[in-house]
């Protein structure tokens, strides 16, 4: 068998020969940002590479028209490396995940071109969708994971982290009946809807006054009244929540509902609540496999630090994938803390030349993980008897 040293060094000189694809990938990303379900032109480019790689390729994967899978090698283990690549809307690829794409395809053409036709196989997992974070859950939930080993991802952002402490997210939407009426002709048969919706707001912050770290709820009223000559009769708001377990999300989901219900039932009205969409679970970092991940960016260069205690960056539908197979998915900066995601300074920096040296550290990286647990069994068998321990201590707090 090859030595690891010897398959290390074959994994950063072929990252090497593509440093210019890659960045060119990832610049034709930035030019050009497509927002979630319409990532097309990135797909074709995207998959195009893969096909011309020897990989097979399937799309519209999960019914979902941007989403695919590409293929090397037959059997397990299999690693399957996930790409992202839509934009935020209205703000151009301000997550980077132009460089999540390009990092994520250089690690599958590296490690193809390095494993050969050794036992097992690489799946590459294009996923869209990932900024409403709803593509890997129908992904997941399409079985797209079911014979996979690890699933390897990184992430552009303002810290270099082993890890990333995601949160559990999910919204709810508040519908409050209450009766119109004429606001001075027959003010006393009208039930305001509005102030009904008030009082839940005011209750929610009650509630998020007593809530832990990394629980959060935050409102938008989508529907209050059409005309102040009429006490309104229908008010509706969404709620958008995160708690750093899904155990602890439903838990507050239950909580807001119980404010909209003792709100309306204290102003006489009624309200009716339901949960909207999947949502996204809290991340289960891996750290056999982090911790692998960790030492291959050290050696390109970069030291990353377990992330800072009491510190949730957001959520991702990466968590969905995290609680059925071992999952990375660590912090690369291509900015200084004390900056964010999701803003112009950002989608700058993720053309920058920073971003250049962290796509190619990260899919050298990402790389030479792929290959180790191609080569090693016992890795993957580490991984998974964590990944085991880790499902029995959750299960444990939660029942």
């Amino acid at each position: 068998m090859e030595a690891d040293e010897t398959r290390h060094e074959r994994v950063d000189q072929e990252i090497e020969r593509l440093d210019e694809r890659l960045w060119s990938i990832a610049r034709a990303l930035h030019a050009a940002p497509e927002p979630a379900n319409a990532e097309h032109e990135a797909v074709r480019t995207l998959t195009g590479e893969l096909a011309g790689a020897g990989f097979t390729v399937t799309r519209d994967v999960a019914g979902l028209p941007t989403a695919f899978t590409a293929r090397h090698g037959e059997g397990r283990p299999c690693v399957a490396l996930l790409l992202e690549y839509d934009a935020v809307a209205g703000l151009g690829h301000a997550s980077g995940r132009n460089l999540v794409a390009a990092a994520g395809l250089g690690a599958a053409l590296a490690a193809r071109a390095v494993a050969g036709d050794e036992r097992g196989s690489i799946l590459v997992v294009g996923c869209p969708a990932a900024e409403p974070a709803t593509g890997k859950v129908t992904l997941a939930n399409a079985g797209v994971f079911d014979d996979v080993d690890a699933a390897l991802v990184f992430h552009p952002g303002t810290h270099s982290w082993t890890w990333a402490p995601l949160t559990a997210r999910t919204e709810v939407r508040v519908i409050v009946h209450g009766r119109a009426a004429h606001p001075t002709a027959e003010p006393r048969l009208g039930v305001d809807a509005v102030a009904a919706l008030v009082q839940t707001f005011t209750a929610v912050a009650a509630l998020q006054a007593r809530l832990p770290a990394g629980t959060h709820v935050q409102g938008i009223i989508t529907r209050g009244g059409e005309s102040t000559d009429v006490v309104p009769g229908v008010a509706e708001a969404r709620f958008g929540l995160s708690a750093p377990t899904t155990a602890a999300l439903d838990e507050l989901v239950s909580g807001v509902t119980a404010c909209a219900e003792g709100s309306a039932l204290a102003t006489v009205a009624k309200a009716e609540t339901d949960r909207l969409g999947p949502g996204c679970a809290h991340f289960r970092d891996n750290p056999v496999l982090s911790a692998r991940f960790t030492r291959h960016l050290t050696a390109r260069g970069i030291h990353a630090t377990p992330p800072d205690p009491g510190v949730f960056p957001g959520s991702s539908d990466v968590g969905d994938v995290s609680l059925l197979v071992p999952t990375i998915h660590p912090f690369v900066a291509i900015l200084d803390p004390g900056h964010a995601e999701r803003t112009p300074e950002f989608t700058a920096a993720a053309a920058s030349p920073r971003a250049r040296a962290v796509l190619l550290a990260a899919a050298a990286a990402l790389g030479r993980t792929t290959v180790d647990l191609l080569a090693h069994q016992a890795l993957v068998s580490q991984a998974w008897d964590l990944f085991s321990d880790q499902c029995r201590t959750e299960q444990t707090r939660t029942g």
